[in-house]
């Protein structure tokens, strides 16, 4: 039994010799049935995604963001630092106890994400800090952000302005802000 490629290298030998006197044809290879992996290219999952990210509405001053940080990944990933066109000082920041009272503190070493694991950030908890506010941050506003990870890719993302009043935070200058 023939392979396509030499049928079709039979055929032009034969097309060459009958049809154009001396000029010599080069076959072209036949192309080969495309692999299941390029009939249905696989969509690459990111390393590191946020669901749902948003930012609580502030007419000044301070504010914070949040969502569920998801690793994609075998390992743990650390988020280090942020950035925003909207604050020129961004924290990550825990809220604990001490002294009695719940206060917002940065987080020592970031945010820490086991491996196929998640990491919320809501009122309350951990959460992107927001500092000095460049603009008012309106109901709908699209703010991005960068996140850099620990020897990693940045985490690039846009949040939603939103308004929330739950969960008593005020981030605001010298309310349990450490």
């Amino acid at each position: 039994m023939f392979s396509r490629h030499a049928l079709l290298l039979a055929a032009a030998t034969a097309f060459a010799l009958t049809g154009c006197g001396s000029a010599q044809v080069a076959a072209a290879p036949a192309k080969q049935s495309p692999t299941a992996a390029e009939q249905s290219p696989a969509v690459a999952t990111a390393a590191l995604t946020i669901t749902d990210p948003w930012v609580k509405t502030a007419k000044k001053g301070m504010s914070a963001a949040f969502g569920t940080l998801v690793n994609n990944t075998d390992a743990e990933v650390t988020i280090v630092s942020g950035t925003s066109p909207l604050s020129p000082k961004i924290e990550l920041h825990e809220v604990v106890e001490a002294g009695g009272k719940m206060i917002m503190r940065p987080k020592e070493g970031g945010f820490v994400i086991p491996a196929h694991g998640t990491h919320e950030l809501r009122p309350g908890g951990d959460h992107i800090m927001l500092m000095g506010l460049a603009q008012e941050v309106l109901p709908g506003a699209r703010i991005p952000f960068t996140l850099s990870v620990k020897g990693g890719k940045p985490l690039e993302f846009t949040a939603i302005g939103k308004d929330f009043a739950g969960g008593k935070e005020d981030y605001q200058p010298g309310m349990g802000h450490k």
